[in-house]
């Protein structure tokens, strides 16, 4: 008898398609245990909706009853004046102060956190990385007020040299003019949500860089490439959706910071050319500063800003899932 000609299957027969069992695995999961799980995370979704929709009713609803009464425009007018009657109030100069702070603080905070990360990842030795690490950990754990307590009593006194450097060399793009008023303006603003935010997109991107398959830095480092050329090539792409995401978390802190800009910025109803003087504001500060005293008119108002300020930020969230979506094929699951 020929031994090779004896074959032996123990494992249990594959289920054909269409059989019940296979039917079962397709309707999901059979165990008591994945029934719960399943139930349980699809009722969190659900839950979440639900939330969402209920807080969007609640805001569109107070809205609406603050602009049926309000006696300006409210997208346009450029005063917030509740206690008139009819009272007078729009979101003009919030919402320019808000979307440049914010911009402000991007500009400078990417391009320092994501270089932050890349140090870490790739070119610190690990005890170096890991105190640097440790340290921007503590960074965002710091909370919002001691931030602008900082800002207001360090940040804003040592501003004066470099708005002078700016009003000196570049005054005459009417920007950077200054008059030499305290300078409690957007660019302080700006400057103070960067650092807060910076902690939240290096931490982020740090952690994606670490998830860069290491055969492809090393089959580009094979083919003679230098450091810089490895992340380049290899560390950025793959990392790119990563560091979308890290960055649209610091821009949703930074349009919804409030404590910290109520306390470095001097607000006024007006819009500045110069980012230098004092004035403007925000959603978040117009909020927080003037909710205690409101009236009612004047919390509908206040409520009709956090509307818009929350549909701002669902737009922005909109957009970044956009730009990874087109960005898939750099994405670490694809990779």
């Amino acid at each position: 008898m020929d031994i090779s000609t004896q074959t032996t299957d123990a494992s249990p027969p594959t289920p054909q398609p269409g059989t019940a069992e296979q039917k079962r695995n397709a309707r999901g999961a059979t165990r008591a245990g994945d029934r719960v799980f399943l139930g349980l995370s699809r009722g969190s979704g659900i839950l979440l909706l639900v939330i969402m929709a209920a807080i969007a009713v609640f805001l569109t609803y107070r809205a609406a009853l603050a602009i049926s009464r309000d006696h300006g425009n409210f997208l346009t007018t450029f005063e917030w004046n509740t206690n008139l009657v009819p009272p007078t109030f729009g979101i003009a100069v919030l919402a320019f102060g808000t979307v440049v702070s914010s911009i402000i603080a991007m500009a400078i905070a990417v391009p320092i956190a994501v270089a932050i990360a890349l140090f870490i990842t790739h070119y610190s030795p690990r005890r170096l990385g890991g105190t640097i690490g440790f340290v921007i950990d503590l960074l965002a754990a710091v909370p919002s007020i001691v931030y602008g307590l900082w800002g207001a009593l360090v940040l804003v006194p040592h501003m004066t040299g470099l708005f002078g450097w700016l009003d000196k060399y570049f005054g005459w793009t009417g920007i950077f003019s200054w008059d030499g008023g305290a300078p409690r303006s957007m660019l302080t603003v700006g400057v103070l949500l960067a650092i807060m935010i910076l902690p939240i997109i290096t931490n982020v991107s740090r952690e994606v860089f670490r998830q860069v398959p290491q055969m492809h830095e090393e089959a580009a480092l094979a083919l003679g490439a230098t450091r810089w050329e490895v992340i380049r090539m290899s560390v950025l792409p793959f990392g790119r959706s990563g560091v979308i995401s890290a960055s649209m978390l610091g821009l949703g802190r930074a349009l919804g910071e409030t404590m910290a800009v109520a306390t470095v910025l001097s607000p006024d109803f007006d819009i500045h050319a110069s980012l230098l003087n004092p004035g403007g504001g925000t959603f978040a500060q117009n909020i927080a500063s003037k909710f205690s005293e409101a009236t009612a008119d004047g919390r509908d108002a206040l409520i009709a800003s956090g509307l818009v300020l929350f549909v701002i930020t669902l737009l922005v969230n909109g957009a970044a899932r956009i730009i990874i979506q087109r960005r898939a094929e750099y994405s670490g699951a694809n990779a």
